[in-house]
C-alpha cells in the first residue's frame, strides 16, 4: 500500500469511528442522558428555578409513599426468594440431566421472556378472578397473585443463570464426596450449594431488579389495593400531576436500582475469580434418585407456566358462560368497548408501526456500537475507552422504562427538542429501552469472529469498511436479526414508557389491554383476553422466526437477560 493510499485509510478509518462513537453517544445524550438528569434536577429544583431540597422532605415524609417504598421492597424480596427455591431444581433437571423431551421444556421455560408484562397481567388476572379456574382462592387484585406473576416472569432468568453455571462446574468434588458416604442432601448442601452462590447471588439481585420494576402486572394485577414505587409515580404524574413528587420517587427507584446492578455485578466477578469451570462437563442421564428434581420441574412448570397461558387461551373464547367468538369479533368492530374510540386492530397496527421503527433506530444505533466495542486495540488507553463505551450503553439496562417515560414527558416539552407532538416520541423512548439488547447480541458475535479472517482480508488490500461490509456484518447478519426481532418483540409489549407517552386518542395495543381490563363489563374483559393472545402470539412469532434464522448459523448465542 503507498504512502498516499496509506493516508487515506487512516483518515477514512478515523471518520468511520467518529461516526460510529459520535451518532449513538449523540443519540444516548438526547433520549437518556438529558431526559435522566433533568428529572433528577426536578427533584432538586423548585418551580421558580432554585435549588430546594423541600421535595424530598415532603415526599419521603409521607406515609403514602412509605407505604409504597415497603411494599416495593417486601413483594420483590418474596419474589425473589420463591424464584431461586424453584429455580435450583429445575437448573439440575435443565442443565445437568439429560432425558427426552428436554430441548422442549427448556423452551417452555424460555417463554415469558418473549411475553409482554400486559399479557402475563391479563393471563393470572383471567386465572384468579371471580369465575376463573383459580377464582375460588380470593387472590384476584391481592399482593399473593402479584408475587405469583413476578415469579412467572423472573423463574425463568433465575434457572438460566443458575443452570449456566452448574453445567460447568467440575462435578469430581460432588463424586469425591458421594465416595465418602457423603447422601445426597449432604453433597448439595455441603458441596455444591456453596458453589452456586455466586450464580445465585447475582441472578437474585438481577431478579429482585425486575420485580421491582415490574409496572405493568403490577397495574393490572392489583389495580389500586397495591402500590409500588413505579405505580405512585405513575399516580402522582397523571392523577396529581404533582411532578416534582414523582421525580423524587423516579430519584429512590434510581438507588435502589444501582443497588441491585452494584450486587449483581459483583456476584458475579466473584464467581469468576472463585469458580474453576469446565466446557466438557457431559450431562448424565436421570437416576432413581433425580426423579424427585424432575418430577417437581415439571410442576412447576406446568402449573406456574403453562397454566395460566392455557387458561387465558380458553377464555378468549368464553363471555358470560358461554363459547363464543364474540372477544375476537368485536376487536374489529368501532367503540364495542365503552373506553375505545376505534376498533381495536388499530391499536395492533399501530403497535406495529411503532415496533418496525423503534427496532430499526434500535438496530442501528445498537450495530454501530458493536462495531466500535468489538475492535481488539493494543493500547491501555484504547480498552479503557471501549469498556467505557459498552458501560455507557449498557445504563438504560439499569434504568426502569417507567423513569425513561417519565424522563421523556418532563424534559422533551420545549425547543429545539420539543416532540410533545411528536408521532416518533414513543418509538424514540421504545428504541432507546431496546439498544442495550441489540449491544449485547451482536458484539457478542462480532466478538467471536476469527481475526485471522479480517487479517487476511487486510493483507489483500481490502480498506476497513471493506472488510467490516463483506466480512464482518455477513458473519453478524443473522444475530442482528435475531437483536431486530428481539427489540420489536419488547416494543410490541412495552408499557412502562408508553404508557406516559401515548396519546389518548392513539394508544398502543398494551394500553388497549390496559384500558379495558379496568372496566368491569364481561365484553371488555373478554377482549382485554383475546387481544393479549394475539398480542403474545404476534410476539412469539417473531422470536420463533428469528430464533429459527439464527439457528441456521451455528452462531454461538450471547442473549442478555431482558427485564419487562
Amino acid at each position: 500500500m503507498g504512502r498516499r493510499a496509506f493516508f487515506t485509510d487512516r483518515v477514512s478509518k478515523f471518520l468511520g469511528t467518529l461516526v460510529a462513537v459520535g451518532v449513538p453517544v449523540v443519540f444516548l445524550s438526547l433520549f437518556f442522558l438529558y431526559p435522566t438528569f433533568s428529572l433528577i434536577l426536578r427533584g432538586f429544583i423548585d418551580d421558580a428555578g432554585e435549588w430546594d431540597f423541600s421535595g424530598f422532605t415532603a415526599v419521603l415524609g409521607s406515609a403514602r409513599v412509605w407505604r409504597a417504598v415497603w411494599q416495593t421492597l417486601w413483594l420483590s424480596a418474596v419474589a425473589t426468594f420463591f424464584s431461586l427455591t424453584l429455580s435450583v431444581p429445575a437448573a439440575w433437571t435443565l442443565y445437568r440431566l439429560r432425558f427426552p423431551g428436554r430441548a422442549f421444556l427448556r423452551g417452555l421455560v424460555a417463554v415469558p421472556f418473549v411475553l409482554p408484562s400486559v399479557v402475563v397481567g391479563v393471563a393470572f388476572r383471567s386465572l384468579f378472578s371471580e369465575g376463573g379456574l383459580l377464582g375460588a382462592f380470593g387472590l384476584d387484585g391481592t399482593a399473593t397473585a402479584v408475587i405469583v406473576g413476578m415469579v412467572f416472569f423472573n423463574f425463568s432468568l433465575a434457572v438460566r443463570t443458575v443452570g449456566n453455571l452448574w453445567v460447568r462446574l467440575d462435578p469430581r468434588m460432588e463424586e469425591a464426596a458421594a465416595s465418602l458416604g457423603a447422601n445426597p442432601l449432604r453433597v448439595f448442601f455441603g458441596v455444591t450449594f456453596p458453589r452456586l452462590l455466586p450464580a445465585l447471588s447475582a441472578a437474585g439481585a438481577l431478579v429482585f431488579l425486575f420485580c421491582a420494576t415490574s409496572f405493568g402486572l403490577v397495574l393490572i394485577l392489583s389495580g389500586t389495593s397495591v402500590s409500588t414505587v413505579e405505580t405512585e409515580i405513575y399516580f402522582l404524574t397523571t392523577a396529581l400531576l404533582d411532578l416534582r413528587s414523582a421525580a423524587v420517587l423516579s430519584i429512590v427507584q434510581l438507588l435502589v436500582i444501582a443497588l441491585s446492578l452494584w450486587v449483581s455485578k459483583r456476584a458475579q466477578n466473584f464467581g469468576a475469580r472463585t469458580q474453576k469451570l469446565r466446557t466438557d462437563v457431559v450431562a448424565s442421564p436421570v437416576r432413581v434418585r433425580d426423579l424427585p428434581a424432575v418430577l417437581f420441574t415439571f410442576a412447576v412448570v406446568v402449573i406456574l407456566l403453562v397454566l395460566p397461558l392455557v387458561n387465558m387461551l380458553v377464555s378468549s373464547w368464553r363471555r358470560g358462560g358461554e363459547w363464543t367468538f364474540s372477544n375476537y369479533l368485536d376487536l374489529f368492530v368501532p367503540r364495542a368497548a365503552r373506553v375505545l374510540k376505534e376498533p381495536v386492530w388499530f391499536a395492533l397496527l399501530r403497535s406495529f408501526e411503532i415496533a418496525v421503527y423503534a427496532a430499526g433506530i434500535a438496530l442501528v444505533i445498537g450495530v454501530l456500537v458493536s462495531v466500535v466495542i468489538s475492535r481488539r486495540p493494543t493500547s491501555r488507553f484504547s480498552k479503557l475507552s471501549l469498556s467505557g463505551l459498552d458501560a455507557l450503553f449498557a445504563l438504560p439496562l439499569g434504568v426502569s422504562a417507567v423513569t425513561v417515560g417519565f424522563g421523556f414527558l418532563i424534559s422533551l416539552d420545549a425547543p429545539p427538542l420539543d416532540f410533545r407532538q411528536s408521532w416518533w416520541l414513543i418509538p424514540l423512548a421504545q428504541a432507546m429501552v431496546a439498544v442495550p439488547l441489540v449491544v449485547r447480541l451482536v458484539s457478542g458475535v462480532l466478538e467471536q469472529i476469527d481475526p485471522r479472517q479480517l487479517e487476511a482480508a487486510a493483507v489483500l488490500g481490502a480498506p476497513w469498511y471493506r472488510v467490516l461490509w463483506a466480512v464482518e456484518l455477513p458473519l453478524a447478519s443473522r444475530s442482528m436479526v435475531l437483536a431486530g426481532a428481539f427489540a420489536m418483540a419488547m416494543s410490541l409489549g412495552e408499557f412502562g414508557a408508553t404508557s406516559f407517552l401515548a396519546r389518548p386518542a392513539e394508544p398502543t395495543l398494551p394500553v388497549v389491554i390496559y384500558r379495558l381490563v379496568g372496566k368491569p363489563g364481561a365484553a371488555e374483559q373478554g377482549m382485554a383476553v383475546a387481544a393479549s393472545v394475539i398480542l403474545a402470539v404476534c410476539a412469539a412469532l417473531l422470536m420463533v422466526v428469528a430464533e429459527a434464522w439464527f439457528d441456521r448459523s451455528g452462531v454461538k448465542r450471547n442473549t442478555p437477560a431482558v427485564g419487562k
